[in-house]
């Protein structure tokens, strides 16, 4: 079988491919290497361009035999994306509509969707099922609402068939060290904590410490992104078995807070690490912690990773064999 990865140069990607081709699958890759790193790319082809080129798109699913897409590709940051919509509606939803157009005119009829828990904005209950009400706070959210609805309009209209995967806060890095959690700019908690660790930065900037939660920063719901790829593939396989669209959350269930996260970075890599507590960001909800249950009874998924500690030791053994990125060791 032959999967199309978009964005496979990406940190949830990359991690996605070598789990595909751990399991003998053929690997197609689009990527514009905009934020994404070639080095992290395992024994895969690779088209480099952007999604929204639709004659890229063409020679990709006329020189290989697709036989189901997953999905990436996007800009994600939460901030930028309230002070700078336009671009986020550009990039995501636009390049989403070329690429399901692409797949329909070249036969391919089966995507598995990284969508995201921003979908559900500030949730009403500590434990978000999919059942809960869709009400992005943040234009990044908004947009992988949109592509979500756009995939039950294209169902609707063309017989496509779709899992969505809304899933919490990826982290984490492969086992062996090889591959991570590489952006620039760095906007994710854990590899920017780590950062202090190794003297990168002076300190970790905790965004709001009054929130209504236990200790006043927010709470986040942490899952392994080996894991995250293991529900990728159950998604495929469950389109290819059952052929019926379907949405599901992925997390561990268990939230913990900013500050939880920095100390035990400190427990870890046993480096006392400086914080200091600054102005809260638009559109972070206080709380976001995922039920996963439907995707444990649907698709027989089951976390192997879904300790903080495991989560965080991970990351650290990459980061220490990559301080500075792929490119210097």
């Amino acid at each position: 079988m032959t999967v199309l990865v978009t964005g496979g140069a990406g940190y949830i990607g990359s991690h996605m491919v070598l789990e595909l081709i751990r399991k003998d699958y053929d690997v197609v890759i689009i990527d514009s290497l905009e934020k994404g790193h070639e080095e992290s790319i395992k024994k895969s082809k690779l088209y480099v361009g952007n999604l929204r080129d639709g004659k890229l798109l063409d020679k990709v699913f006329t020189e290989n035999k697709i036989d189901g897409v997953i999905h990436f590709a996007a800009y994600s940051l939460v901030g930028e994306s309230v002070k700078n919509p336009s671009i986020y509606y550009e990039n995501n939803i636009e390049s989403t509509r070329v690429l399901l157009d692409a797949m329909i005119r070249h036969d391919c009829f089966k995507i598995v969707f990284s969508s995201s828990a921003a979908v559900y904005g500030s949730p009403t209950t500590d434990l978000i099922g999919e059942d809960e009400l869709t009400n992005p706070t943040n234009t990044y959210g908004e947009t992988k609402l949109v592509m979500e609805k756009m995939m039950k309009r294209y169902e609707i209209a063309y017989g496509l068939k779709y899992v969505a995967l809304r899933y919490f806060n990826a982290a984490g890095a492969d086992l062996s060290g090889e591959i991570g959690e590489v952006h620039n700019p760095e906007s994710h908690l854990i590899p920017l904590v780590l950062d202090v660790a190794l003297g990168k930065r002076e300190k970790i900037n905790i965004f709001g410490g009054d929130y209504e939660t236990k200790d006043g920063t927010c709470i986040r719901d942490y899952i392994h992104v080996t894991d995250l790829c293991s529900a990728h593939l159950l998604a495929l396989q469950y389109l290819n078995n059952h052929r019926e669209s379907n949405v599901f959350n992925l997390g561990n269930g268990v939230g913990y807070s900013v500050l939880e996260v920095v100390d035990m970075v400190e427990r870890v890599t046993n480096i006392p690490i400086e914080r200091e507590i600054v102005e809260k960001r638009d559109g972070d909800p206080p709380v976001l912690v995922a039920s996963s249950q439907k995707a444990k009874e649907i698709l027989g998924w089951c976390p192997k990773y879904n300790e903080l500690e495991k989560i965080i030791e991970t990351a650290w053994s990459f980061k220490k064999n990559y301080p500075n990125g792929y490119k210097e060791k």
